[in-house]
């Protein structure tokens, strides 16, 4: 499958710019969960729209597409998730971050050996933190997407990093909306105020927030 090609088609030029004004909240909400002075991986990163909008001290990003999008201060490599312990350094970083990928890897244990990769790369008690389409609340519009083959709910997630030697430190079953062309208000001030009042999420949370750290 041509990905270039899909995301073309699946995202407009104005998608990408609300996507940016959205993920600048996002950015802003997660940071609580990011270090600032240490090491961060977005592994699949797509347009970096996480690793563009935390701060940390060390900041690194992959993808198996190359990456057009400015990334200022983020070290980029070009790769595959599942290898991805072969193009970065191992126990290095403290926060791997994963985001609307794993619904697209081939297999339930290409989802397991991606949190076993991810396992080499992180220090000891290192974490990984996971935004993810969960098919419990999304239903049948999980398969919308034709690049979608595996379903998983907030507790498929979790059992796939506890096989990996993963220990849950926070779990959201319902954070936020499916996609970013969703009922999400789009105006950062909207946004801003949705993050901040948790009642929303059990009404508009179609994606789980999953943080686990690694068993020493």
């Amino acid at each position: 499958m041509d990905l270039d090609h899909v995301y073309r088609s699946r995202f407009s030029e104005r998608d990408a710019a609300n996507k940016d004004a959205i993920w600048r909240e996002i950015g802003a909400y997660l940071q609580r969960f990011v270090p600032r002075e240490g090491r961060v991986v977005d592994v699949a990163c797509d347009r970096g729209d996480f690793i563009r909008n935390v701060e940390a001290q060390e900041k690194w990003a992959t993808d198996l597409r190359a990456v057009t999008t400015p990334l200022p201060g983020v070290r980029f490599v070009q790769g595959n998730g599942l290898e991805v312990d072969a193009i970065v350094p191992n126990s290095h970083f403290d926060l791997a971050f994963m985001s609307n990928y794993l619904e697209h890897l081939p297999s339930p244990d290409m989802v397991v050996k991606q949190f076993q990769v991810l396992a080499k790369v992180l220090r000891p008690r290192g974490r990984v933190m996971v935004l993810q389409p969960n098919i419990r609340f999304v239903g049948s519009r999980y398969w919308d997407f034709i690049d979608h083959k595996v379903a998983l709910t907030e507790r498929g997630l979790e059992e796939a990093a506890s096989l990996a030697g993963f220990r849950t430190v926070h779990l959201i079953a319902r954070f936020l909306p499916y996609t970013t062309k969703s009922r999400l208000p789009q105006h950062p001030m909207l946004v801003r105020a949705y993050l901040a009042f948790p009642p929303a999420w059990r009404i508009l949370g179609k994606q789980t927030l999953y943080i686990g750290e690694l068993v020493a």
